[in-house]
Parts: C-alpha cells; sequence; structure tokens
C-alpha cells in the first residue's frame, strides 16, 4: 500500500524511525516486514483524515506511523519525544500496551483510560483497529478475527467519542 499524498517532512521523519525501529528488531507483522501493517494504518487514516483538523494532522498521521514503537521495540517515551517530537510522542506512548499475560490484561481499563486523554491517540487506535481487521478479514487462517469481535463491544464502550462516530460506524460494519 501506499499513500496517495505528499507526506509532509514530519511524516516522512515518522515514518522513517518507525520502519527502522521495527525492522531492527526483526519485528514482522504475520509474515509480512511490520511496515505492511503500518501502511495500512496510515492508508486507513488518509480515509478518514477529513474527522481531523488540517492543524493536527501530520503529527495524527505521523502517531499511526509510530503507533507500536514504544510497545514492540526497544524504543522508549524519551527516544520518540526526541525524534518526533512531544506530540507524537503522547499518542504513541497512549497507545502502548500495558504489561500483562494476556491480551485482557495488556488492554486493561488504564490502557483504555490513556488513550482516552489523548484526543488524537483515539483516532489512531481506531484506525489500527479497522486496519487489523481488514487484514485479518482477508488471511481466512487468521483467527484473530474472532477475537476482535468478541472484543469489540469493550473497544467501542471504552473508546467511543462523538468525534469519531464515523470510525466506529465503520468497524460496526466488521460485526
Amino acid at each position: 500500500m501506499t499513500s496517495v499524498q505528499t507526506p509532509s517532512k514530519l511524516v516522512r521523519i515518522c515514518r522513517d524511525y518507525a520502519i527502522e525501529s521495527h525492522s531492527s528488531t526483526n519485528h514482522l507483522y504475520d509474515d509480512h516486514p511490520y511496515s505492511y501493517h503500518l501502511e495500512m494504518v496510515v492508508a486507513t487514516a488518509e480515509k478518514f483524515i477529513q474527522i481531523i483538523d488540517a492543524g493536527h494532522r501530520d503529527r495524527v498521521l505521523g502517531a499511526c506511523w509510530a503507533h507500536d514503537v514504544i510497545e514492540d521495540t526497544r524504543a522508549t517515551y524519551n527516544d520518540v519525544k526526541n525524534a518526533l517530537g512531544l506530540e507524537v510522542a503522547e499518542m504513541v506512548y497512549a497507545l502502548t500496551n500495558e504489561k500483562g499475560r494476556t491480551r485482557s490484561e495488556r488492554a486493561n481499563a488504564q490502557y483504555y483510560a490513556v488513550i482516552r486523554e489523548n484526543y488524537w491517540a483515539i483516532f489512531v487506535k481506531c484506525c489500527d483497529r479497522i486496519a487489523n481487521m481488514q487484514y485479518s478479514l482477508s488471511k481466512s487462517q487468521n483467527g484473530m478475527i474472532a477475537t476482535y469481535r468478541a472484543e469489540y463491544e469493550h473497544f467501542r464502550l471504552m473508546l467511543i467519542h462523538p468525534d469519531f462516530k464515523e470510525l466506529f460506524d465503520y468497524l460496526d460494519t466488521f460485526m
């Protein structure tokens, strides 16, 4: 997947940082380079970007690229802040799972509370979930779609926001 828009300097920096961070840890998305997933998240964000006011779009798209960097690579919050700026780092931090042995421990009430505290992180998380669900549906052997569907009512309850109704309406179509 490739973007139809020419990315800004910040978005390019975030893209390159995220791809390098995931590549350096040999992090994959199923049998694809992890950039495959990141491209799907950004493409989803671009589909709904009109929801985001123009002044925040670059930082939100940058966070779409970097959303898993703290969670999945060796990068720390301060690494992300120094490389990508405070606002992107705050979104990435908000989207970083808690410690836990299971999905429900990692995506607990505190995790969702932190996302809700960062308005733009709700948008990024919805784009991430849409990308994951679309991918899961395209892979008949991927059992994750059942997991996403089972989690959806809770996910929706924890993150629903009237400004992002269009995203949740789209997520509803996967149920």
